[in-house]
């Protein structure tokens, strides 16, 4: 039964872990669909985990911090889509910018906020937690925004493969001049895209700074967002594959934590840096195969779109 209950306790930690990479990734996977190439997610999600604390240490409701998170990734998003779609800037540039401007912003409203204590999202919406068998209790550690992450790329794979907006989204994505041509909005429909990714953005920093450790800490998001945006292209493209990818980098992250449980002699520094390592294996892996990455990838990826 103690084997168990551990197994399963490295399983939802591994769960808790992935879940700001899936709804990040999940978040830029669309935008990249619409052919918006967004390197600001690392920006956005702490964006999003400093207005979701402040807004839930003012109003003392998650709920209202997981909107204000949202809300405040969509801005940011609001504002690269601005730049690149509307003034046609070069996405790259409007990305990094985007991402240096979240990492100082954030910093800077958040600097009164650290070391203030914060009631985590679980704990709020289960009180008598300890009351609970063992299993169960893993099982409602689990909070709505793990179990977001699991649902998204199932909705979001139905949405892209099955429905007529998901396949104008990616129409536009693979070939903007024939999707304007057969009169579809090409700006408009990459604007919803976007604002959909900020959005996702900000959620995934609100689960850091509200469930995952319920604090906020200058650069709290410690490089997951330019992990999710590894997990995009790890994927090719495809929200199932994210997920598992996910799963994976998660089951990465926490391996420092669980090698210090079963007494392994392992440099805690190393350990530190293993999702970092994992994402430079895996992207040199992915790119020796470029014909795969060539065929899978959106064709108007992160080129400007000129109306007629």
């Amino acid at each position: 039964m103690h084997d168990l209950v551990f197994a399963f306790a490295i399983f939802g930690a591994t769960l808790r872990a992935a879940a700001p990479l899936g709804l990040a990734g999940l978040g830029e996977l669309v935008s990249e669909r619409s052919g918006v190439l967004n390197l600001g997610v690392e920006g956005m999600m702490l964006v999003g985990a400093v207005a979701g604390f402040m807004a839930t240490a003012a109003s003392g409701s998650p709920a209202i911090g997981l909107l204000a998170a949202m809300a405040a990734g969509a801005a940011m998003a609001a504002v690269f889509g601005f730049l690149t779609l509307s003034l046609m800037a070069n996405q790259v540039a409007a990305g990094l910018a985007l991402t240096i401007f979240g990492t100082g912003f954030s910093a800077l409203v958040g600097a009164r906020f650290e070391g203030v204590p914060l009631k985590g999202l679980a704990t709020s919406i289960f009180p008598h937690l300890a009351n609970a068998p063992p299993l169960l209790q893993e099982l409602m550690r689990l909070d709505p925004l793990v179990w977001l992450s699991l649902a998204a790329p199932f909705a979001i794979h139905w949405f892209l493969t099955r429905t007529r907006p998901g396949l104008v989204l990616r129409a536009v994505g693979e070939s903007h001049d024939v999707a304007y041509a057969l009169g579809y909005s090409v700006i408009r429909i990459r604007y919803c895209a976007v604002l959909f990714g900020g959005a996702m953005s900000g959620l995934a920093g609100a689960y850091l700074s509200l469930a995952y450790t319920p604090m906020w800490t200058q650069d709290m998001v410690a490089g997951r967002g330019w992990i999710a945006l590894a997990l995009v292209v790890f994927s090719t493209w495809k929200p199932l594959w994210l997920s598992l990818g996910a799963l994976l980098f998660g089951f990465v992250t926490i391996a420092q934590f669980q090698a210090e449980a079963l007494g392994l002699q392992v440099s805690p520094q190393l350990l530190a840096m293993l999702p970092y390592l994992a994402t430079i294996v895996v992207l040199v892996l992915i790119s020796r195969d470029s014909v795969r990455l060539k065929l899978n990838a959106p064709g108007a990826l992160g080129k400007p779109f000129h109306a007629a």
